[in-house]
């Protein structure tokens, strides 16, 4: 049991990328979180950490055996928590990256749904745009919107978005209401980066339409204020756009036409769920799919 708590600690240490931050997760001192690591290290007869002034590194032998342990951990930690009343009532630190404008414009309400549901867990949120590793850092749930790049990452399908073309009745003033895909090629059209293309669909046919305008944007917030303030034409999910649409700043155009179905996934590093994690994906999932 003794070994099985300090691979536990081991694991906490590597994920937190040092003494410090593995002591605040844990509740262990730094001084008994070294010791540890150290007996551990006796004991195996190999270093698994490399530890200067100013920071801790792992080993080629520490991370193999971090690999190796974090699913041992996992696993005890979900037969804890099958055999204990976290299951019928879920606790702790949930921390999950999320998209940052479907977040915000329309998970937002769901979480504290969920909040209300369960008021053991509390919650550490990544809304950065950046793509999170769910290996080395310390989140239990990604959610995501697209098809997952990693395929050794789990992917759970929360819901599937229809997205639309919208602009600002500014713009539509301005410029004219496109009303078959070919319109858009005259039309300053807003995407990330470069457009390029879009594909739409009408329920008789696909066609891919060549857009372009004069941004290129790595932000959905940036596009969707853009689009607000009479520079083009977006093609987005109603759930991104909500706001926008609920006070005049942008409506629906070609409504016969729509783009390829956006999939929302949960991603996960294991199968192995706490229970504060596998509620949090299944009432997600549950509530997508009842407003989709």
């Amino acid at each position: 049991m003794e070994l099985l708590n300090d691979m536990a600690l081991f694991v906490e240490v590597v994920k937190a990328k040092g003494f410090r931050g593995a002591s605040e997760a844990t509740g262990v001192p730094n001084s008994t979180l070294s010791r540890r690591i150290s007996t551990l290290e006796k004991a195996i007869g190999l270093r698994l950490l490399h530890r200067t002034t100013r920071k801790v590194e792992v080993t080629e032998a520490g991370q193999l055996y971090f690999e190796r342990c974090k699913r041992i951990v996992d696993e005890a930690r979900l037969a804890h928590e099958q055999l204990g009343e976290m299951l019928a009532q879920p606790s702790g630190v949930l921390r999950a990256s999320l998209p940052v404008d479907f977040a915000v414009t329309y998970l937002a309400p769901l979480i504290t749904e969920f909040a209300d549901l369960y008021p053991g867990i509390t919650f550490d949120f990544d809304l950065t745009p950046r793509r999170v590793d769910l290996v080395s850092e310390p989140f239990d749930v990604a959610i995501r919107m697209g098809e997952p790049e990693n395929s050794q990452l789990i992917a759970r399908l929360l819901a599937s978005l229809t997205p639309n073309l919208y602009a600002s009745p500014g713009y539509l003033q301005r410029e004219g209401e496109p009303s078959s895909p070919a319109d858009l090629e005259t039309h300053q059209c807003l995407g990330i980066l470069k457009t390029g293309a879009w594909t739409l669909l009408d329920g008789l046919q696909t066609v891919s339409v060549s857009v372009g305008g004069r941004y290129q944007l790595n932000s959905v917030g940036m596009i969707r204020r853009l689009a607000s303030l009479n520079q083009g034409i977006v093609l987005m999910p109603e759930e991104i756009v909500a706001d926008e649409i609920e006070n005049g700043r942008l409506r629906r155009i070609m409504p016969n036409w729509r783009g390829l179905p956006m999939p929302v996934y949960a991603i996960t590093e294991t199968r192995l769920l706490p229970a504060k994690t596998q509620r949090f994906i299944e009432f997600l999932r549950e509530r997508l799919a009842s407003r989709g």
